[in-house]
């Protein structure tokens, strides 16, 4: 399937990037650097052109994606909906360069962008503020929590190449932005509500949405006010061979409120309070044998203010505060009450009814202005501001000690401040550069450690003829050891080995290097139809990595939590052959330099009456002191195409995706006695999925949409996830709106 690949790859860079000479060119305004116009035209009117999508995540100043310099893309919410998204990664899978890890048992969710992930390496920002949550287990080391019903667009840079959004981002920022008065109310309207009712077979369940909007003041001058309700019920699915993956259904009760308050023009004070809480069991893999139940709560608040008088260059400000927590209250129980079970309990040293907690409270801060002026022939906005993040661990664990241990209690802080200058000359060149400075702080269980780091960031892009632009880019990214890696101090239950601290982790350094190209032409082969691709090649090296390795000598255990009473160990392992096997300690190390590189393709086509979107992704990785060992988090290669056609006036829209995936390889990732099975990740085998999707819109106030979702029911495990994925699952929602002038 490589080769296959390989070959859609070529093929959808040749159909995307032709461009005949009676072709128009599709160029924003190049007359300033701070005020780029959008490219969106009728045919868009539905988000089909992502790319033409407004974003702010590459440089905190406003432009489309398809003219930002760099692995930049967006999800709109009308995505979301299309496929009835229950996870991110129902999105995801088509931007290039980006995949999840999920366990099919916690809706919690882990972001991989371009084989970087775990422990901050991924920003993820939800409404601005930092998702730092993480619990160790033998799923991601870093997840977040959030309903993708709440979520208006995601915004996605790939690479360090957006240094200025906070340390820690050497694989790249994703920001998630909830729904709004907007999502409910059309322009010339002043309150309303609307309601979504979803069904879908295969464990998909039930969900319902209901949301309510209300502008103040004449067309909203004086602010407005957003909220939302959402339940969501999903119980265990099949997977295509119809095998039961039990322990994968949850429940979720959230709300949404947004305020907005405008006191003068051009003025705005925003505030947010999401909540969600979650219930799901896992940690069962089998009908008989313990379970944990969680119950994990989440609550974020924001409160921010923004200034922008065009009449005013320099004035482009924005202020945000944010506090937010995550926090799971697992219990153990055995509703079987099985010998397997029980025995299980004793392994571990827990009984049912005994406890775990593990919250994260996160306090951060983020302000920066934006002055746009003209030196001689050259226009600059030049953005500057500082960052702060505290994160407060706490576990509490009476359920044997090993949650306290390996996901330690501490705190960190991480502040930085950054400066950067947009230049543009004429139509034909631009350039970037930034400078971001960021000290660090880690404390907890007697330890501390700290550090600095100024990251430079250098982009020059060149327009030779109108809709085409080339780009280079040199990029720094830092990222401060975590409360775990540096603080984790316990044993593992079984197989019984010891995990050591280190309070010498050294911060990853990435030195990132990656150049590419943009394509937009308007009126190719019709009036009004639509190209637009972004292609890129990357390489990213990261100093001081950051893996969790073996260390010291092997010996031999009964990989029983301190040995069977009465019976030394070494006289156990002496005496009763078979009893022990050969095992090390572990610890998070630097391991030297990790080099990353890949090439990116995303593109669309619209002509009105359809689209046709592709992304593909081609990433390697490996250890440069090991270069025969590649690295584990590094996803197979993936292209996905989307065929969309529009009927009835555009009310009608049908269509179908295809996403090939490449086998992965086995990567070892202990040096441990090969006789153990924990001393290789489990390669996952190839697969092709097929979609098929379809919405009518009656009206502004009534539409319904059905999707199916893994229409051959093909059995498959998504690379990273510990159990296989659903089957065959139909999906249908109906919304109905109301709403007044």
């Amino acid at each position: 399937m490589s080769s296959m690949i390989t070959r859609a790859l070529l093929a959808s860079v040749s159909f995307l990037a032709i461009s005949p000479a009676y072709a128009q060119s599709a160029s924003p305004t190049q007359t300033s650097p701070a005020a780029p116009q959008a490219t969106n035209s009728p045919v868009n009117q539905d988000g089909s052109i992502p790319l033409d999508t407004i974003s702010v995540t590459a440089t905190m100043t406003q432009q489309p994606v398809i003219d930002a310099m760099g692995g930049v893309s967006s999800v709109t919410e009308d995505k979301i909906k299309t496929f009835h998204a229950q996870n991110f990664n129902e999105v995801l899978q088509d931007v290039p360069g980006v995949t999840m890890q999920m366990s099919p048992s916690d809706p919690g969710q882990s972001i991989n962008i371009r084989g970087l992930q775990d422990f901050g390496r991924v920003n993820v920002l939800v409404d601005g503020a930092r998702q730092d949550y993480q619990i160790s287990g033998h799923n991601a080391n870093g997840t977040f929590y959030l309903d993708p019903m709440f979520v208006s667009d995601i915004d996605i840079v790939r690479g360090p190449i957006s240094n200025i959004y906070g340390s820690g981002a050497i694989g790249g920022v994703v920001s998630f932005t909830t729904r709004g008065v907007d999502d409910v109310l059309l322009p010339n309207e002043s309150y309303g509500a609307i309601d979504t009712v979803g069904y879908g077979s295969n464990g998909a369940g039930v969900v319902n949405s209901v949301a309510g909007a209300a502008r103040m003041g004449p067309g909203g001058t004086a602010g407005d006010i957003y909220g939302q309700f959402l339940y969501r019920d999903t119980t265990s699915y099949h997977d295509g061979s119809g095998n039961l993956i039990s322990g994968t259904g949850s429940e979720l009760a959230g709300g949404l409120l947004k305020i907005n308050v405008r006191p003068a023009d051009g003025q705005q004070v925003t505030g947010t309070a999401l909540i969600q809480k979650f219930n799901f069991d896992n940690n069962s893999t089998a009908d008989s044998g313990p379970l944990w139940n969680n119950d994990v709560n989440t609550s974020q608040f924001t409160l921010g203010y923004t200034a922008v008088r065009p009449d005013i260059p320099w004035l482009d400000f924005s202020i945000k505060a944010y506090a937010s927590q995550t926090e799971n209250q697992q219990t153990l129980r055995d509703d079987s009450g099985s010998d397997a079970g029980s025995e299980t309990y004793a392994l571990i040293g827990a009984l049912p009814g005994d406890s775990l907690y593990d919250m994260i409270h996160t306090y951060g801060f983020d302000v920066h202005d934006t002055a746009r002026f003209n030196t001689a022939m050259f226009n600059h906005a030049v953005t500057f501001g500082g960052d702060g993040v505290w994160d407060f661990v706490n576990t509490q664990d009476d359920a044997g000690g090993y949650i306290s241990a390996t996901t330690p209690s501490g705190q960190r802080s991480l502040n930085g401040a950054f400066v950067q200058d947009e230049v543009r000359y004429s139509t034909w060149l631009d350039i970037l550069g930034a400078l971001r400075f960021d000290h660090y702080s880690l404390n907890g269980g007697g330890t501390s450690s700290g550090g600095t780091h100024l990251s430079p960031k250098i982009t020059v892009g060149i327009t030779p003829i109108a809709g085409v632009q080339f780009y280079a880019t040199y990029a720094d990214g830092y990222r401060a050891p975590s409360v775990t890696e540096t603080l984790i101090d316990g044993a593992h239950p079984f197989p019984a080995f010891d995990i050591l601290p280190n309070p010498n982790l050294r911060p990853e350094v990435a030195n990132d290097v990656e150049g590419g190209v943009n394509l937009k032409f308007n009126n190719i082969l019709r009036p009004d139809d639509q190209i637009r691709v972004k292609a890129d090649a990357y390489l990213n090296t990261i100093h001081d990595y950051v893996d969790f390795e073996p260390v010291g000598a092997p010996y031999l255990t009964s990989g029983i939590p301190g040995g069977i009473p009465g019976i030394p160990a070494g006289e156990l392992c002496q005496f009763i052959p078979g009893a022990c096997f050969p095992i090390t300690n572990f610890q998070y190390l630097n391991i030297g330099e990790a080099q990353i590189s890949g090439v990116e393709l995303e593109g669309t086509y619209d002509w009105g009456g359809g689209y046709i979107t592709v992304a593909g992704t081609h990433i390697n990785g490996k250890s440069v002191s090991d270069p025969s060992t590649p690295l584990y988090s590094i996803p197979p290669d993936r292209i996905s195409g989307t065929l969309g056609l529009r009927f009835l006036d555009r009310k009608l829209v049908v269509g179908s995706r295809l996403t090939l995936v490449e086998a992965s390889q086995q990567f070892p990732y202990s040096s441990g006695d090969e006789s153990s099975s924990s001393t290789t990740f489990p390669p996952t085998a190839g697969y092709a999925l097929v979609d098929l999707f379809a919405s009518y819109k009656y009206n502004d106030d009534v539409s319904a949409s059905l999707t199916v979702k893994n229409l051959l029911n093909k059995e498959y495990t998504q690379y990273l996830d510990n159990e296989a994925n659903p089957g065959l699952q139909v999906l249908g929602s109906v919304t109905v709106r109301f709403a007044s002038k």
